[in-house]
C-alpha cells in the first residue's frame, strides 16, 4: 500500500509542473496584458494615460519580458519564496488575496462532497434493491432534473422564492454584521446558517449523477453469478448485498471524487457570482477579466494542486476498498 501511495505522489510531481505550465500560458492567450487592459478602462472613461507611468509599472513587473523569463521568473518566486507576486488590480500580495477566499472554497467543496455522499449513498442503494419501485421512478426523476438544470438556475429559483416567500437574503456566507468581524462561535453559526443554501445548490448535480452511477453498478452485480450462488446456499439478503455486491459497486462511487472536485470547483465560479459568495471563483473571474497574471496563475494553480491532492485520496480510497487495485510488483 506504501509503495502505491509512493508511486501516486511521484505521478503528481510531473501532473503539477504542467498544470502550472498550462496556468500560467492561459493568461497570456488574450492579447495584451493588464497594462493594455488597463489603458482601454480609462480612456473609456474619458481619462488621460501617463505613458511614462505604464512603461515604469511594464519594466517594474517584468511584463515586456519574454513568457518563458516570466514563467520562471514566477515559479522560482513560489518555490523558494512562497511568494505567488502581486496583484495588479488589487494592489496587495496575491498570497493574502487567496489566504482570504481559499479556506472558504474549501469548506464549501468539503461539505458539498460530503453531503452528496450523504444524499446519493442510500438513495443509490435504494434505487437499485428496490428496481421500477415507485420510490425509484421518483429518485430517477429527481435525478434526471438535477443533472438538466443548471446549478445557477437553482440558485436564482432559491434567491427567488426566499426573497418573496420567505422574506429573507440567501445570498453571501455571512450576515452583514459578521462580514468584517474576527473570526468567534457566533461567526461560525452564522456561516452554518447560510452555507446549506451553496451547498444544495452545488449538490444537486453531483448527488444525482452519483445515484445513477451506484444504482447502475449494483444492479450489474445483483445479477453476476456469485449472487444468484450465495442467495441459492441461503445466505441473509441483507448480508449478502454488504459484503459482495455493494463493495465492488462502491468502487466508481468512490473514484468519483477525482471528477467532482473539479467540477464542484468550477460549477463554484458561476453559483459564488449569482449569490455573492466571498470565495475564490469571483475573485479568479475578475482577475481573468483584467488580465490580472499573477493572481489569475495563482488560483488556478492552487486549486488545480487540491484537485490534485483529491484525486490522490480517491485513489487511495480506491485501494484501500479494492485490493485488486494495487499494482502488485511481484
Amino acid at each position: 500500500m506504501l509503495s502505491y501511495v509512493a508511486r501516486r505522489c511521484l505521478y503528481m510531481i510531473p501532473t503539477l509542473f504542467g498544470i502550472s505550465v498550462v496556468a500560467f500560458a492561459i493568461i497570456q492567450l488574450p492579447p495584451g496584458d493588464y497594462l493594455t487592459t488597463l489603458v482601454s478602462r480609462l480612456e473609456n472613461q474619458g481619462e488621460s494615460v501617463d505613458r511614462a507611468q505604464l512603461e515604469s509599472l511594464r519594466e517594474r513587473y517584468g511584463l515586456g519580458d519574454p513568457l518563458a523569463s516570466q514563467y520562471v521568473t514566477w515559479m522560482s518566486s513560489i518555490l523558494f519564496h512562497g511568494d505567488f507576486g502581486q496583484s495588479f488590480e488589487y494592489s496587495r500580495p496575491v498570497a493574502d488575496l487567496v489566504a482570504d477566499r481559499l479556506p472558504l472554497t474549501v469548506v464549501l467543496a468539503v461539505t458539498t462532497l460530503l453531503t452528496t455522499w450523504l444524499l446519493a449513498f442510500p438513495i443509490g442503494l435504494y434505487s437499485a434493491v428496490r428496481q421500477y419501485s415507485p420510490g425509484d421512478y421518483l429518485a430517477t426523476i429527481v435525478g434526471f432534473l438535477g443533472l438538466a438544470i443548471p446549478n445557477f438556475m437553482i440558485a436564482l429559483l432559491l434567491m427567488y422564492l426566499g426573497q418573496t416567500v420567505f422574506g429573507m437574503s440567501v445570498g453571501g456566507l455571512f450576515s452583514p454584521e459578521f462580514e468584517d468581524a474576527a473570526w468567534n462561535l457566533g461567526k461560525v453559526i452564522d456561516l452554518l446558517g447560510h452555507l446549506w443554501v451553496p451547498v444544495l445548490v452545488l449538490a444537486t448535480a453531483g448527488t444525482a449523477g452519483l445515484i445513477r452511477v451506484l444504482r447502475a453498478n449494483l444492479l450489474d452485480e445483483l445479477h453476476r453469478p456469485y449472487v444468484v450462488a450465495a442467495r441459492a446456499r441461503g445466505m441473509p439478503e441483507r448480508k449478502l448485498l454488504v459484503r459482495y455486491p455493494l463493495r465492488a459497486a462502491l468502487n466508481p462511487f468512490v473514484s468519483t471524487v477525482g471528477y467532482v472536485l473539479p467540477a464542484l470547483v468550477s460549477g463554484e465560479v458561476v453559483v459564488a457570482q449569482v449569490l455573492s459568495l466571498p470565495t475564490t471563483g469571483p475573485l479568479l473571474l475578475n482577475a481573468l477579466r483584467s488580465q490580472d497574471m499573477y493572481l489569475a496563475s495563482s488560483v488556478i494553480l492552487i486549486v488545480s494542486v487540491l484537485t490534485v491532492i483529491g484525486t490522490l485520496l480517491s485513489d487511495v480510497l480506491l485501494a484501500w476498498l479494492d485490493p485488486r487495485v494495487r499494482l502488485d510488483q511481484g
